[in-house]
């Protein structure tokens, strides 16, 4: 297998479900890469669309794996499973890579043969037009993981890294229905550089009505993630200090947002945590 410095192979890895209708247009957009070292796996969790026979006129091309409905994770972590790549990128069934992005990549670990993870910047698109991300939505690069807290500012589909990484932190948790990419990134950002590559690799589509970021209970997953850190005691007292001054912030939200839905319960659980002493 060719060594990192002299064009390494590159997994393309799109996890899909009921993505018919757009799934093409991703490995299209992989297909069209103008690097040509690159195996691609796209893993359908279990649709009942019409995504096997889209897919099936690029069986000659792609490698196409099939499971049962268990999940965004679940299916990102059977492509990390079944890749053979030095380096492992992600594409989103309803993204599609702009056509240097892998070669971008590639040239950016030869010239930091040290670093473990990158990312691109993004083009946004909702519901057909495009707009400019919020402030708050600037990727930093680096040690990012105290702003990483506040919200995702890594983007699965942006983003290429070495396997050891997943050897080192573990696979997306399999237990999140959503959110699995913020726990990732949190995990590895706690001692591990993010680089950012100033300019836009990856085209993000939004709007459509089976996004997972429009469920309205996403804290909770997230005050979940900060948790699991928190036991695990791998943070720094600083990094410790900012993860639970942001999970009770994000526990008085959350919990205040129960308390307008009804659920009682929930609401006076995280209400404690918000304001009980860690």
């Amino acid at each position: 297998m060719p060594g990192i410095t002299s064009q390494p192979l590159v997994s393309a890895v799109i996890p899909t479900f009921n993505r018919g209708w757009t799934v093409c247009r991703a490995v299209e957009s992989v297909l069209r890469q103008n690097y040509p070292h690159m195996e691609i796996i796209v893993v359908d969790d279990g649709s009942t669309d019409d995504t096997a026979e889209k897919l099936a006129p690029y069986a000659g091309n792609i490698r196409i794996m099939e499971q049962e409905n268990l999940g965004v994770s679940a299916a990102r972590n059977s492509g990390i499973k079944a890749a053979s790549g030095d380096l492992i990128a992600f594409l989103d069934s309803d993204d599609l890579w702009q056509n240097d992005k892998i070669s971008k990549q590639t040239a950016f670990f030869a010239r930091h043969p040290s670093a473990l993870i990158c990312q691109t910047e993004e083009i946004w698109i909702r519901n057909g037009r495009r707009v400019n991300p919020a402030g708050k939505h600037k990727k930093p690069s680096g040690m990012i993981f105290e702003p990483s807290l506040h919200l995702c500012l890594v983007s699965p589909s942006a983003v290429m890294m070495k396997p050891r990484l997943f050897q080192e932190k573990g696979l997306f948790d399999e237990t999140l229905p959503a959110c699995e990419d913020y726990d990732l990134w949190l995990r590895i950002s706690v001692d591990t550089p993010v680089s950012l590559i100033d300019n836009p690799g990856t085209v993000k589509h939004g709007g459509h009505d089976d996004q997972l970021s429009k469920n309205h209970s996403l804290d909770r997953y997230r005050i979940y993630a900060i948790e699991k850190l928190l036991d695990s005691r791998i943070l720094s007292e600083r990094q410790r200090e900012e993860a639970v001054k942001v999970m009770k912030h994000k526990c008085r939200i959350y919990g205040n947002g129960c308390i307008k839905r009804g659920k009682e319960e929930e609401a006076r659980r995280y209400l404690r945590m918000a304001y009980s002493s860690m």
